[in-house]
């Protein structure tokens, strides 16, 4: 009696990063940000359950597009050589530079996301989970430095500290969108002035009056 022998298909796997890939390229192609999980993936044929194995939704996707650009900038710092001898001054214009180095490869989504589509401060919705990966880098920045070069830092609270470094962040991010000049050099100095100006403020003797005016704004609009 003859037999039938059964072929079984591999299902191919998908991954997260291939999905934030298709999700970008639709988004640049038709000019509109995706709202529904089963078109997008009808579009790229995938099963809405590998979908939710990495986002629950379609906003939580993008989010998670801004954290993996942060643990693409997280990885780069951290493979530079001699990274952790740097002051602070140094390590904070490593991550600005390195930040916008890989916004940079991917401007055209960034620019689309947060300026083109008109949708104002709604848009920074999908940097909430990038803002506590930056935070967090900072303060960890700050507790890994020598006692020595960290004092004027430790006259304010880290989270003080991350919270100004957070909107520092924003002012540049705003600046670089706007920026026509070639190469964006103008942002790449920008960033210089910007961080020697804070640290210039931190060295400064009458500094005092403006950590108590940050300390109580903190006090009354975080806690």
């Amino acid at each position: 009696m003859a037999t039938t022998k059964k072929t079984t298909t591999k299902k191919k796997s998908i991954t997260d990063d291939q999905i934030i890939s298709f999700y970008m390229d639709e988004v640049l192609k038709n000019n509109a940000e995706t709202k529904n999980v089963y078109q997008f993936c009808q579009a790229h044929q995938l099963e809405e359950s590998d979908f939710y194995l990495f986002y629950g939704s379609i906003e939580a996707l993008k989010q998670g597009i801004w954290v993996k650009f942060f643990e693409n900038v997280k990885t780069t710092i951290e493979n530079e050589e001699n990274y952790l001898g740097y002051s602070n001054q140094n390590k904070l214009l490593t991550l600005y530079f390195t930040l916008f180095e890989v916004l940079k490869l991917n401007r055209s989504y960034v620019y689309f996301t947060l300026k083109e589509n008109k949708n104002g401060l709604k848009n920074l919705t999908q940097l909430k989970e990038f803002r506590n990966h930056f935070k967090a880098f900072i303060v960890e920045m700050i507790e890994t430095q020598a006692f020595d070069e960290n004092k004027k830092v430790n006259k304010i609270t880290k989270p003080l500290f991350a919270e100004g470094a957070w909107i520092e962040f924003l002012f540049l991010l705003k600046f670089w969108l706007e920026d026509t000049s070639k190469g964006f050099e103008k942002t790449d100095i920008m960033i210089e002035k910007t961080v020697k100006a804070t640290f210039d403020v931190l060295d400064t003797t009458p500094l005092e009056s403006l950590l108590d005016l940050g300390k109580f704004v903190w006090k009354e609009k975080f806690n």
